[in-house]
């Protein structure tokens, strides 16, 4: 005689991968409307509204308030609440960009200060506010002789350019920059002691 036929019964691992297999559909659709939601989700934070550069003081109305969506990069930005009193920029903020939250800190943190100088040749007008220049310096060796230019100041940004257009002036230019207060001295020596002092621009876009 035979026995009754029995079902066959699924072995265990069977099992266990269907298991797995819900998890990762599960995992996946959940990371899916996460980054969904967070694509949707917006906050404010600050942008320029004209450029900033490292040693100004920054207040309410150089910046505007935007909504932007930043996801996972939320914090590095500098939040619509994020403002306080005595800030300064530690580097330059162009008009437009959203204001990183390391952009500014305190003025007795900062690393830098202003000087003008007197251009003795023409400045490009490529050079601009938030431009970084290097600053150059020709030692005076008598009344009409100067020595050999050499770099004062490697790596120096725009404050404002006056210009002087006359044709006696012959296109100089007074330029406030900002230095690292490691160059002060130098730079004012080089001014006391009547040195030709040029701004000579540098990075993308410069000529």
């Amino acid at each position: 005689m035979f026995s009754p036929s029995r079902t066959a019964r699924r072995p265990a691992w069977a099992d266990l991968r269907f298991l797995v297999g819900i998890v990762l559909v599960v995992a996946s659709v959940g990371g899916v409307w996460f980054i969904v939601s967070a694509a949707r989700h917006t906050q404010p934070v600050y942008v320029a509204v004209r450029a900033i550069v490292p040693g100004e003081p920054v207040a309410a109305a150089d910046l505007a308030v935007v909504d932007v969506a930043l996801g996972t990069a939320s914090d590095a930005y500098l939040a619509a609440d994020g403002l306080s009193e005595g800030l300064v920029a530690a580097r330059t903020v162009a008009a437009g960009e959203l204001v990183p939250a390391d952009a500014l800190v305190t003025a007795e943190s900062t690393q830098s200060t202003t000087v003008v100088i007197r251009s003795a040749a023409e400045v490009p007008g490529s050079v601009i506010s938030g431009s970084t220049v290097e600053l150059w310096a020709a030692p005076r060796l008598d009344q009409s002789r100067f020595d050999t230019p050499r770099i004062l100041v490697a790596d120096a940004t725009v404050v404002s350019v006056s210009r002087d257009d006359s044709p006696l002036a012959g296109g100089t230019a007074a330029v406030e920059v900002v230095i690292p207060r490691a160059d002060v001295a130098a730079a004012l020596a080089a001014i006391s002691d009547g040195s030709a002092l040029s701004v000579v621009p540098w990075g993308p876009g410069q000529q």
